[in-house]
Protein backbone atom coordinates (compact mmCIF):
# COMPACT_ATOMS: atom_id res chain seq x y z
CA UNK A 1 0.00 0.00 0.00
CA UNK A 2 1.13 3.54 -0.76
CA UNK A 3 0.24 6.58 1.35
CA UNK A 4 -0.12 9.95 -0.40
CA UNK A 5 -0.18 13.03 1.81
CA UNK A 6 -1.53 16.28 0.37
CA UNK A 7 -3.79 14.03 -1.67
CA UNK A 8 -6.26 16.75 -2.72
CA UNK A 9 -3.67 19.23 -4.03
CA UNK A 10 -2.41 19.92 -7.54
CA UNK A 11 0.06 17.03 -7.50
CA UNK A 12 -1.69 14.74 -5.02
CA UNK A 13 -4.88 14.43 -7.06
CA UNK A 14 -2.93 13.34 -10.14
CA UNK A 15 -0.75 10.97 -8.11
CA UNK A 16 -3.67 9.20 -6.43
CA UNK A 17 -5.30 8.62 -9.81
CA UNK A 18 -2.01 7.49 -11.40
CA UNK A 19 -1.27 4.96 -8.67
CA UNK A 20 -4.84 3.66 -8.54
CA UNK A 21 -4.89 3.22 -12.32
CA UNK A 22 -1.72 1.12 -12.01
CA UNK A 23 -3.54 -1.17 -9.57
CA UNK A 24 -1.88 0.07 -6.37
CA UNK A 25 -3.78 0.28 -3.10
CA UNK A 26 -3.67 3.91 -1.99
CA UNK A 27 -4.41 5.71 1.24
CA UNK A 28 -5.08 9.32 0.28
CA UNK A 29 -4.44 11.62 3.23
CA UNK A 30 -5.53 15.24 3.60
CA UNK A 31 -6.47 17.62 6.38
CA UNK A 32 -10.06 17.52 5.12
CA UNK A 33 -12.06 14.68 3.61
CA UNK A 34 -13.49 15.00 0.06
CA UNK A 35 -16.96 15.90 1.33
CA UNK A 36 -15.46 18.87 3.17
CA UNK A 37 -13.53 20.26 0.20
CA UNK A 38 -14.35 23.07 -2.18
CA UNK A 39 -14.96 22.27 -5.83
CA UNK A 40 -11.43 23.30 -6.77
CA UNK A 41 -9.93 20.89 -4.25
CA UNK A 42 -12.02 17.85 -5.12
CA UNK A 43 -10.04 14.80 -6.27
CA UNK A 44 -10.39 14.52 -10.04
CA UNK A 45 -12.48 11.72 -11.50
CA UNK A 46 -14.29 8.90 -9.78
CA UNK A 47 -13.00 7.46 -6.53
CA UNK A 48 -11.67 4.01 -7.45
CA UNK A 49 -12.28 1.11 -5.11
CA UNK A 50 -8.60 0.70 -4.25
CA UNK A 51 -8.34 4.24 -2.80
CA UNK A 52 -9.24 5.05 0.80
CA UNK A 53 -9.45 8.70 1.87
CA UNK A 54 -8.40 9.47 5.42
CA UNK A 55 -8.21 12.69 7.41
CA UNK A 56 -4.96 13.49 9.23
CA UNK A 57 -2.80 16.50 10.02
CA UNK A 58 1.02 16.34 9.61
CA UNK A 59 1.25 19.04 12.30
CA UNK A 60 0.01 16.29 14.67
CA UNK A 61 2.05 13.23 13.63
CA UNK A 62 0.07 10.97 15.95
CA UNK A 63 -2.94 11.44 13.62
CA UNK A 64 -0.95 9.83 10.82
CA UNK A 65 -0.50 6.46 12.56
CA UNK A 66 -3.73 4.97 11.23
CA UNK A 67 -2.99 6.12 7.69
CA UNK A 68 0.54 4.72 7.76
CA UNK A 69 -0.42 1.33 9.20
CA UNK A 70 0.27 -1.46 6.70
CA UNK A 71 1.84 0.84 4.10
CA UNK A 72 5.09 0.14 2.24
CA UNK A 73 5.75 3.59 0.74
CA UNK A 74 4.96 7.23 1.48
CA UNK A 75 4.66 10.30 -0.71
CA UNK A 76 5.45 13.16 1.64
CA UNK A 77 3.97 16.44 0.47
CA UNK A 78 3.54 19.17 3.05
CA UNK A 79 1.26 22.17 2.66
CA UNK A 80 2.89 25.51 1.93
CA UNK A 81 6.56 25.54 2.86
CA UNK A 82 6.31 23.05 5.72
CA UNK A 83 6.91 25.66 8.39
CA UNK A 84 5.85 24.56 11.86
CA UNK A 85 6.02 20.84 11.05
CA UNK A 86 8.43 18.36 12.63
CA UNK A 87 9.86 16.25 9.80
CA UNK A 88 11.64 13.89 12.19
CA UNK A 89 8.42 13.13 14.09
CA UNK A 90 6.56 12.45 10.83
CA UNK A 91 9.30 10.13 9.56
CA UNK A 92 9.63 8.38 12.92
CA UNK A 93 5.89 7.66 12.74
CA UNK A 94 6.30 6.31 9.21
CA UNK A 95 9.22 4.08 10.12
CA UNK A 96 7.43 2.73 13.22
CA UNK A 97 4.45 1.81 11.03
CA UNK A 98 6.64 -0.29 8.74
CA UNK A 99 7.03 2.12 5.81
CA UNK A 100 10.27 1.39 3.97
CA UNK A 101 10.32 3.96 1.14
CA UNK A 102 9.65 7.71 1.13
CA UNK A 103 9.46 10.16 -1.75
CA UNK A 104 9.60 13.81 -0.68
CA UNK A 105 8.20 16.66 -2.75
CA UNK A 106 10.58 19.53 -2.06
CA UNK A 107 11.37 22.56 -4.23
CA UNK A 108 13.99 23.53 -6.78
CA UNK A 109 14.68 26.63 -4.69
CA UNK A 110 16.12 24.58 -1.82
CA UNK A 111 19.18 24.17 -4.07
CA UNK A 112 19.09 27.34 -6.17
CA UNK A 113 18.50 29.64 -3.18
CA UNK A 114 20.26 27.86 -0.30
CA UNK A 115 20.11 30.89 1.99
CA UNK A 116 16.41 31.63 1.47
CA UNK A 117 14.56 31.78 4.78
CA UNK A 118 11.34 30.87 2.98
CA UNK A 119 12.72 27.48 1.95
CA UNK A 120 14.50 26.59 5.20
CA UNK A 121 11.68 24.23 6.36
CA UNK A 122 11.89 22.22 3.13
CA UNK A 123 15.67 21.99 3.50
CA UNK A 124 15.01 20.54 6.96
CA UNK A 125 12.63 17.98 5.44
CA UNK A 126 15.27 16.97 2.89
CA UNK A 127 17.84 16.51 5.65
CA UNK A 128 15.42 14.48 7.76
CA UNK A 129 14.49 12.23 4.84
CA UNK A 130 18.14 11.50 4.07
CA UNK A 131 18.78 10.69 7.74
CA UNK A 132 15.60 8.61 8.18
CA UNK A 133 17.05 5.19 7.45
CA UNK A 134 14.35 4.72 4.79
CA UNK A 135 14.94 4.33 1.09
CA UNK A 136 14.42 7.90 -0.09
CA UNK A 137 13.97 9.98 -3.22
CA UNK A 138 13.72 13.78 -3.29
CA UNK A 139 11.80 15.62 -6.02
CA UNK A 140 12.62 19.30 -6.58
CA UNK A 141 10.06 20.76 -8.99
CA UNK A 142 10.37 24.22 -10.47
CA UNK A 143 7.38 26.59 -10.54
CA UNK A 144 4.07 24.94 -11.35
CA UNK A 145 2.19 25.54 -14.59
CA UNK A 146 -0.95 25.43 -12.45
CA UNK A 147 0.06 28.70 -10.75
CA UNK A 148 -1.53 30.31 -13.81
CA UNK A 149 -4.89 29.26 -12.36
CA UNK A 150 -4.77 32.41 -10.23
CA UNK A 151 -5.49 34.34 -13.43
CA UNK A 152 -8.76 32.48 -14.05
CA UNK A 153 -11.12 35.13 -12.55
CA UNK A 154 -9.64 38.00 -14.61
CA UNK A 155 -9.53 35.87 -17.76
CA UNK A 156 -13.16 34.84 -17.34
CA UNK A 157 -14.31 38.38 -16.57
CA UNK A 158 -12.08 40.53 -18.79
CA UNK A 159 -9.92 38.21 -20.94
CA UNK A 160 -6.93 39.82 -19.21
CA UNK A 161 -3.85 38.59 -17.35
CA UNK A 162 -2.04 40.95 -15.00
CA UNK A 163 1.39 39.83 -13.78
CA UNK A 164 4.92 41.12 -13.19
CA UNK A 165 8.05 40.33 -15.23
CA UNK A 166 6.11 39.72 -18.42
CA UNK A 167 9.05 38.59 -20.54
CA UNK A 168 11.06 36.58 -18.01
CA UNK A 169 10.80 32.92 -18.97
CA UNK A 170 10.98 29.96 -16.59
CA UNK A 171 10.56 26.24 -17.40
CA UNK A 172 7.40 25.70 -15.34
CA UNK A 173 6.36 22.09 -14.82
CA UNK A 174 2.96 20.45 -15.21
CA UNK A 175 1.85 18.94 -11.86
CA UNK A 176 0.78 15.86 -13.81
CA UNK A 177 4.44 15.27 -14.68
CA UNK A 178 5.48 15.62 -11.05
CA UNK A 179 2.86 13.01 -10.17
CA UNK A 180 4.03 10.66 -12.92
CA UNK A 181 7.64 10.86 -11.71
CA UNK A 182 6.47 10.39 -8.12
CA UNK A 183 4.49 7.28 -9.08
CA UNK A 184 7.54 5.80 -10.80
CA UNK A 185 9.73 6.46 -7.75
CA UNK A 186 7.17 5.01 -5.34
CA UNK A 187 6.76 1.83 -7.36
CA UNK A 188 10.40 1.24 -8.41
CA UNK A 189 13.19 0.98 -5.84
CA UNK A 190 15.88 1.82 -8.40
CA UNK A 191 15.22 5.52 -7.76
CA UNK A 192 16.31 5.30 -4.12
CA UNK A 193 19.02 7.75 -3.13
CA UNK A 194 18.29 10.06 -6.08
CA UNK A 195 17.37 13.74 -6.16
CA UNK A 196 15.47 14.78 -9.27
CA UNK A 197 14.96 18.34 -10.52
CA UNK A 198 11.66 18.54 -12.40
CA UNK A 199 11.00 21.24 -14.99
CA UNK A 200 9.00 21.78 -18.13
CA UNK A 201 10.55 21.43 -21.60
CA UNK A 202 11.29 25.12 -22.21
CA UNK A 203 11.21 28.50 -20.47
CA UNK A 204 7.88 30.27 -20.96
CA UNK A 205 7.20 33.84 -19.88
CA UNK A 206 3.96 35.12 -18.31
CA UNK A 207 3.16 36.92 -21.58
CA UNK A 208 3.53 33.67 -23.51
CA UNK A 209 1.54 31.78 -20.89
CA UNK A 210 -1.33 34.24 -21.36
CA UNK A 211 -1.11 33.70 -25.12
CA UNK A 212 -1.18 29.91 -24.66
CA UNK A 213 -4.31 30.15 -22.53
CA UNK A 214 -5.85 32.36 -25.20
CA UNK A 215 -4.93 29.73 -27.78
CA UNK A 216 -6.65 27.04 -25.73
CA UNK A 217 -9.74 29.24 -25.42
CA UNK A 218 -9.70 30.26 -29.05
CA UNK A 219 -9.93 33.88 -27.88
CA UNK A 220 -7.37 36.65 -27.42
CA UNK A 221 -6.13 37.21 -23.86
CA UNK A 222 -4.60 40.59 -23.12
CA UNK A 223 -1.46 40.83 -20.98
CA UNK A 224 -0.95 43.77 -18.60
CA UNK A 225 2.40 44.00 -16.83
CA UNK A 226 2.51 44.86 -13.13
CA UNK A 227 5.39 46.59 -11.43
CA UNK A 228 7.31 44.63 -8.83
CA UNK A 229 5.85 46.90 -6.12
CA UNK A 230 2.29 46.23 -7.31
CA UNK A 231 2.89 42.48 -7.35
CA UNK A 232 4.48 42.59 -3.90
CA UNK A 233 1.50 44.47 -2.45
CA UNK A 234 -0.91 41.92 -3.88
CA UNK A 235 1.06 38.85 -2.74
CA UNK A 236 1.45 40.17 0.79
CA UNK A 237 -2.31 39.81 1.21
CA UNK A 238 -2.02 36.02 1.38
CA UNK A 239 1.68 35.12 1.70
CA UNK A 240 4.29 35.81 4.42
CA UNK A 241 6.84 38.46 3.51
CA UNK A 242 9.85 36.07 3.22
CA UNK A 243 7.88 33.89 0.81
CA UNK A 244 6.82 36.95 -1.20
CA UNK A 245 10.41 38.20 -1.52
CA UNK A 246 11.68 34.77 -2.54
CA UNK A 247 8.87 34.33 -5.07
CA UNK A 248 9.49 37.73 -6.66
CA UNK A 249 13.21 36.99 -6.77
CA UNK A 250 12.64 33.76 -8.67
CA UNK A 251 10.09 35.30 -11.04
CA UNK A 252 12.02 38.51 -11.70
CA UNK A 253 15.70 37.67 -11.28
CA UNK A 254 15.99 33.90 -11.78
CA UNK A 255 19.40 32.30 -11.46
CA UNK A 256 20.88 30.43 -14.44
CA UNK A 257 19.93 27.19 -12.67
CA UNK A 258 16.29 28.33 -12.39
CA UNK A 259 16.19 29.10 -16.11
CA UNK A 260 17.73 25.76 -17.06
CA UNK A 261 15.67 22.87 -18.43
CA UNK A 262 16.35 19.64 -16.55
CA UNK A 263 16.43 16.25 -18.26
CA UNK A 264 15.13 14.42 -15.18
CA UNK A 265 11.46 14.13 -16.19
CA UNK A 266 12.48 12.51 -19.46
CA UNK A 267 15.12 10.42 -17.68
CA UNK A 268 12.50 8.90 -15.36
CA UNK A 269 9.49 8.72 -17.67
CA UNK A 270 11.14 8.07 -21.04
CA UNK A 271 9.29 11.00 -22.60
CA UNK A 272 9.61 14.76 -22.75
CA UNK A 273 7.85 16.85 -20.10
CA UNK A 274 4.51 18.36 -21.04
CA UNK A 275 4.43 21.90 -22.38
CA UNK A 276 2.58 24.81 -20.80
CA UNK A 277 0.28 24.84 -23.84
CA UNK A 278 -0.68 21.23 -23.09
CA UNK A 279 -1.44 22.14 -19.49
CA UNK A 280 -3.58 25.07 -20.66
CA UNK A 281 -5.52 22.87 -23.08
CA UNK A 282 -6.18 20.27 -20.38
CA UNK A 283 -7.38 22.92 -17.92
CA UNK A 284 -9.14 25.33 -20.28
CA UNK A 285 -12.49 24.89 -18.54
CA UNK A 286 -11.17 26.90 -15.59
CA UNK A 287 -10.73 29.95 -17.83
CA UNK A 288 -14.06 29.90 -19.65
Amino acid sequence: MIVVTGATGNVGRHLVRELASAGERVTAVSRRLPGQLSAGEQPAGERPGNVEFQQADPARPETLKRSFDGADALYLLVAGDGEGLDPYAILDTARAAGIRRVVLQSSQATATRPHSVAHAPLRSFEEAVRESGLAWTVLRPSGFASNASMWAPSIRAERTVTAPFGDVGLPVVDPADIAAVAAACLRDGSHAGRTYELTGPAPVSPRRQAAAIGGALGLPVRFVEQSRAEARELLLRFMPEPVVESTLGILGEPTPEERRVSADVERVLGRAPRTFAQWAADNVVAFR
